[in-house]
This record gives C-alpha cells, structure tokens and sequence, in this order.
C-alpha cells in the first residue's frame, strides 16, 4: 500500500547496505514504498545480511561517491554504482534508509550527509526551503527526452533540482469477470455496482480509500473534475500558489457535493481504508476499485482477472484527475564531492538501460520517453497506468502541502459520512489550512 501520500513520512528506523564499486549483494523487493529485508551495517561497518538496524546510517568517510535510497532501488542502484565507479576510479557506497526525507535533512546540517538521495518529487519545497539540496545541470537536450509531467515535477521556483525515474497515479481497477466494460461515468459506476449488489454478486459499490480521519490523495480527484477546484490555485509560471487556498472554491465545493452523494448512497465509506480496501476487491465483494499499482500485486495474488482505465468522469464536471507522483533523484547541497554527484544524476539517471532497470523493481511507468515506450509495448498495466493520469498534474511540492493533507482529508470525511455541509466543512478547512501555512 502506497503511504508516502496519505500521511507525512513515518519514522521507521532505517537499515543500511554498503557496498563499493567492486562488491555484490542483493536485497529482497517488495513496492517502492514498502522496503522489505535488507542489510545493515555492524559496529565496524561491514554488511551483515538479514540484520536490521534501528540506527539512522551515517556517511562513510571513506567512501567517494554516497547514495541514500530504499532498499528496492538500491538492488537496481548498486549494479551502476559499481560501473560508475570502475569508469571515473572511486569509490561508491550505497545506504538503505527507511526514512529518506528526515534521516537525510538530520545527517546534513552535522555534514554526515550523503551526496545522493533518491526519493519523491513533493519533498523538493521542504528540501530547497531547509537549503539541503542543490540545483542540478541537466542539458535542455537530455530533459527533453522525458515525458513533459514528470519532468516538471523536478522544479521549484523555476530551478530544476533533481532528474526523475517514474510516474504513480492512481486509476480505476474492474474486476473484468463481474464488470467487463470500464465505465466512462461515476452515475454509470454507481448503475452497474448496484445491479451487482441488489442480484447478490457483490457487496459494495466501490472499494476507496476515504478512512474517518479523510484521504486527501484519494479525495483530489471528486475536486479536479471541476472548473476551479483543488487545493492551491496556480502562479502565472504554473506553479502552485501556497496564497491561493481553494478547496473551497464554487468548483470544489461542487466536488464536496458529490462526495455528499456519494456518502449518503454508501458508494463512499469512512470505514474502507488502507487495511481492507484491497481486500474487499480481491475478495470480490465488489467489482470496482480506486487505487494504484501498490494494489495489482495482490490482486493477482488472489486471481482476479483485472483491468486499469481512467477515473470516470463527474456529471456538471469532467474527467477526475489525479495527482502524479513522481520519483526522482536529488544532489545535495553540501555533497562531499558536487561533481561526482552532478555526474551520475545528470549522466547515469537519464540512461535508458539504469531506467529500465529501476522499472524492474519499482513497476511504475519510466519517466524517460524511451525506457516507457519500450515497457508500455508490451507491458498493458504501464500503459494503462499512464493513461489514467496522463491528464493529472504533480503532487504540489511546495512546504505549504504539509499543512493541507490533516485538515483537507478529514473534511472530506466528515461530508462523506454526513457529519457536516460541504459549503461549510470546506470554508473551515480552508480557513484552517491558511492558518496552518501563516504559522509555517
């Protein structure tokens, strides 16, 4: 399950795996947000396979060349890491870290800092704001050659900062066996989820992410379907304006008004969460779901001949897009040695082959054009994920966004379960939200 967007990051603890530009080992994979098994460092700074450590990794200062990711990327990382390093005659180590964004902005203001990080896109306010990463040089030629979404969720204020690896969104997954055709409408979601249940094939309509507490990921979509409504209003560059709070806009207050109906019918539910959403799916209690590729592993687990299209779209609105996320990687401003670390990102990253590669372990769409034509060729659910947001814009990456998701997805909530009027429960957490922002 996909948590980097429902809450703010967790501190977990964090495992390490070195290894040099001559050494191999491998790490078990799992989803790009969940990291499983690993390795971690002993007193003395050997790998020890299997061990996981609680204490936050630290840069070795022996080593030319460090790189922060999670245990997923590194299996991938650690093969270009050894030929990097055999090429340019250093060393290169690579950290395992469960808490990317802390554990990185904690080592770097002692200078025990990595020169790398890899990690998501909506970090990039917090990390310019707390002056921790540094602009990278990326030729107009080689940005050019990504897809336009994910490249510009790299920059900030008008400066790109990091070079990205992959898009997530989420979309609309069917259970083909009970609904073969994708609906092109929420009103003929609803019409084909009650005939299942009133002939006693299914339970539920639809299974989403919505919790008692809110979802403000999920919920974004019922908001963008209409003329003016989101979060954040946009700058005159296209950025996002942190003094445009619009969850309470006309148009967002039309999409609060379809999560209402959506509530009172029981279509929407606070008591479907990230514990049993894709089990109600997998289970077939209900033939549709909202989610994203976090959920297709255990789908196929459980046998369910599934299909991804795009979010229907909403009457007196349009298509409900979703935000992206993208997945990039960061040089740090007070990296041991900028060069090195400008080279692999500016130069490595943007390869198809270590795009490819990254693919492989994560299975998200590649942001770079050719690495995703050549998955999306013969792989249907890249394809298909693409296409379900490839009208959505990224995740909004200015420091503002940490004071949305509370306020923003519990009023969501609370107008899905009928406590509160989505004029009104808006303009509050709107009002809240800008008092979070003027606090910092």
């Amino acid at each position: 399950m996909h948590k980097r967007a429902f809450r703010t990051a967790t501190v977990l603890g964090a495992t390490a795996l070195f290894f040099t530009a001559c050494s191999s080992s491998t790490t078990p994979s799992s989803t790009s947000t969940t990291p499983a098994g690993g390795t971690s460092t002993t007193a003395s700074g050997a790998a020890t396979p299997g061990a996981v450590s609680t204490k936050s990794p630290e840069r070795d200062a022996t080593a030319d060349l460090v790189i922060w990711s999670d245990a997923d990327r590194a299996v991938a990382l650690q093969k270009y890491g050894e030929q990097f390093g055999k090429e340019n005659g250093v060393t290169v180590k690579v950290q395992i870290t469960t808490d990317t964004r802390q554990q990185f902005k904690d080592a770097t203001k002692v200078g025990k800092g990595p020169d790398v990080i890899v990690g998501a896109h909506d970090w990039l306010g917090e990390l310019v704001q707390n002056s921790t990463v540094a602009p990278i040089n990326l030729s107009a030629e080689t940005a050019a050659k990504f897809i336009p979404s994910a490249m510009a969720a790299t920059t900030f204020n008008g400066q790109r900062y990091g070079v990205p690896y992959a898009v997530e969104n989420i979309g609309l997954i069917r259970n083909l066996d009970l609904a073969p055709d994708a609906p092109a409408t929420m009103d003929a979601l609803v019409a084909k989820g009650e005939e299942l249940t009133k002939a006693g094939k299914t339970k539920y309509v639809l299974s989403q992410f919505v919790s008692k507490t809110g979802n403000a990921y999920f919920a974004y979509p019922y908001f963008s379907a209409f003329d003016g409504g989101g979060i954040f209003g946009l700058k005159a560059n296209g950025d996002y304006d942190a003094a445009q709070v619009i969850v309470n806009s006309a148009g967002s207050v039309k999409g609060g008004e379809v999560l209402k109906a959506l509530g009172a019918k029981k279509v929407l539910s606070t008591n479907i969460d990230d514990t049993n959403q894709d089990a109600i799916f997998d289970t077939k209690q209900t033939a549709f779901m909202i989610s994203g590729p976090w959920s297709i592993a255990n789908a196929k687990k459980a046998g369910i001949k599934y299909a991804i299209s795009q979010l229907p779209t909403l009457t007196g609105g349009g298509a409900m897009k979703p935000f992206l996320g993208v997945q990039m990687f960061y040089v740090s401003s007070k990296a041991k040695n900028a060069t090195l670390a400008q080279e692999f990102v500016t130069n490595y990253v943007p390869r198809k082959d270590v795009q490819l590669a990254l693919f492989e372990v994560g299975q998200r769409p590649p942001a770079l054009q050719e690495a995703y034509d050549e998955v999306a060729s013969s792989n249907p659910d890249i394809k298909a994920w693409f296409e379900a947001g490839k009208d959505g814009r990224p995740m909004p990456n200015i420091p503002a966004m940490n004071s949305v998701w509370g306020p923003f997805g519990q009023a969501t909530a609370d107008i899905i379960s009928g406590k509160a009027e989505p004029k009104a429960r808006l303009d509050a957490a709107a009002k809240e939200i800008a008092g979070n922002i003027a606090k910092g």
